[in-house]
């Protein structure tokens, strides 16, 4: 059996409404990537404190023993 029933202009348009903030509340939100920094930029840096980007780290040396 089929039953069909015309929804008012008004019904229609709050369903789509509904829809659409349903749409909205539940879209993931953007996140912006982090800038990078320049390589150049990175290098000077590394040059002007006298290390170097695979030198020894502050737990010590970098070479095993």
């Amino acid at each position: 059996m089929v039953v069909s029933s015309a929804a008012s202009e008004a019904e229609a348009a709050a369903v789509i409404a509904a829809v659409e903030q349903f749409l909205r509340d539940t879209a993931p939100t953007l996140v912006s990537a982090e800038p990078r920094q320049d390589p150049w930029l990175r290098a000077a840096l590394l040059e002007q404190t006298g290390r170097e980007p695979d030198g020894p780290t502050e737990w010590g040396d970098a070479h095993p023993w």
